[in-house]
């Protein structure tokens, strides 16, 4: 299956680059507007960080100007989009390490469940032909698939983690009357599991009712017919759920054996 060209190229030329930015301007107005209301909205409620959420955005916009800036010339080169995989999925691992810990022993354990999520998806996905192999589609549908996994797997490492410390006694428990230390865990990592899930279980099942997503919605701008753009996020949904359930799964498989109480975490 492919998608019409203006979904993953389109990006204005250098002679119409600055009346581009000019007509940015009610962009950036609204996009404050909603920052700004949302962090007074956490202000007020006196919630942490209320400010983060804009940091946050900021620190996107930036990002993605650049990405969209680099990929106008690495899109279509194998090479470049391989590098190109490689940086968002070190970057994956490495925020979800520091999520759930910092150790060196906790980054493999996260790259491993992170490739085998991210590596097993992607190969059914192109083996398959559900979606045509060629560097713009492995560039587009590798960095859904990998920022995808990345939340579920943070989600599910902090969930076990928080688990272990609140029913702490009752691992105690279980390791006293001679179980194995992961057996002490597995209904925590199970529950962990299933919580992380839920955000995008929910998405796929309202996909259309309530929500539109954002595949969806740009290959419909690109040009695409509602069944070909239908199609795309169809798989796009699957690999993300598929992706995510190797990783979580596999993810605390490795944490599962706890021996001692997990520290407290940094959000």
């Amino acid at each position: 299956m492919t998608l019409p060209e203006p979904w993953l190229t389109a990006w204005p030329t250098l002679p119409g680059l600055g009346q581009t930015l000019f007509g940015l301007g009610p962009t950036v107005l609204g996009v404050v507007l909603l920052v700004v209301l949302a962090g007074l909205v956490l202000r007020a409620y006196r919630t942490q960080h209320p400010w983060a959420p804009a940091l946050a955005l900021l620190r996107g916009t930036l990002q993605l100007a650049a990405i969209s800036l680099i990929l106008s010339g690495i899109i279509t080169n194998p090479f470049w989009v391989g590098i190109g995989l490689v940086v968002m999925f070190t970057a994956a691992v490495v925020t979800v390490t520091r999520r759930i810990g910092t150790s060196r022993e906790h980054f493999l354990w996260v790259a491993a469940a992170m490739a085998l999520g991210v590596g097993a998806t992607l190969t059914i996905i192109f083996t398959t032909g559900a979606i045509e192999f060629s560097p713009r589609y492995v560039l587009a549908i590798g960095g859904i698939i990998i920022g995808n996994a990345m939340s579920i797997a943070t989600l599910s490492g902090r969930r076990f983690r928080e688990g272990v410390s609140e029913h702490w006694d009752e691992v105690e428990g279980w390791l006293a009357i001679g179980a194995k230390p992961r057996e002490a865990t597995r209904e925590l990592a199970r529950r962990a599991v299933y919580f992380a899930m839920i955000p995008s279980t929910d998405q796929t099942k309202t996909t259309g009712l309530v929500t539109l997503p954002g595949a969806f919605v740009g290959a419909i701008f690109g040009g695409a017919s509602p069944l070909e753009a239908g199609r795309f996020q169809i798989v796009v949904l699957a690999g993300i759920l598929c992706a995510g359930s190797l990783a979580a799964v596999t993810l605390l498989h490795l944490l599962a054996p706890v021996r001692r109480k997990p520290v407290a975490q940094v959000a």
